[in-house]
């Protein structure tokens, strides 16, 4: 399995910006699909980005498209998520997920390992 350590969350006014930072650790991790998802209080966890660790290919969820941006630095073994022009229902716990499949697939299903997460708020 893949190992994930997250950081980078925290607090932030609308329209400001943060990165976050996913670690992995694994052997096989470089054929993976790395993905991040985000739950807010009450609510189901959904996709935000994914990115596939070998094309570069990108997946964006539409109400991040344009604002958010996956990146990852083979050198560091490290998946990035620059969110800029936050808003408040940004607000929730970002999760990094890593997928055995060979393209991006939305659904949290398809992930199989997952990081511990890391709080993002957006105060208003």
């Amino acid at each position: 399995q893949v190992q994930l350590v997250e950081s980078g969350g925290g607090l932030v006014q609308t329209g400001g910006s943060l990165r976050l930072s996913c670690v992995a650790s694994g052997r096989t991790f470089r054929s993976y699909v790395m993905g991040w998802f985000r739950q807010a209080p009450g609510k189901e966890r959904e996709f935000v980005a994914g990115v596939s660790w070998s094309t570069s290919r990108t997946l964006y969820a539409d109400s991040v498209k344009g604002r958010f941006t996956i990146s990852r630095e083979s050198a560091k073994n490290t998946v990035y998520l620059q969110m800029n022009s936050l808003k408040p229902e940004d607000t929730a716990v970002y999760y990094c997920a890593a997928s055995p499949m060979l393209v991006i697939v939305p659904t949290q299903g398809a992930y199989e390992s997952w990081g511990q997460g890391t709080q993002v708020t957006v105060s208003s």
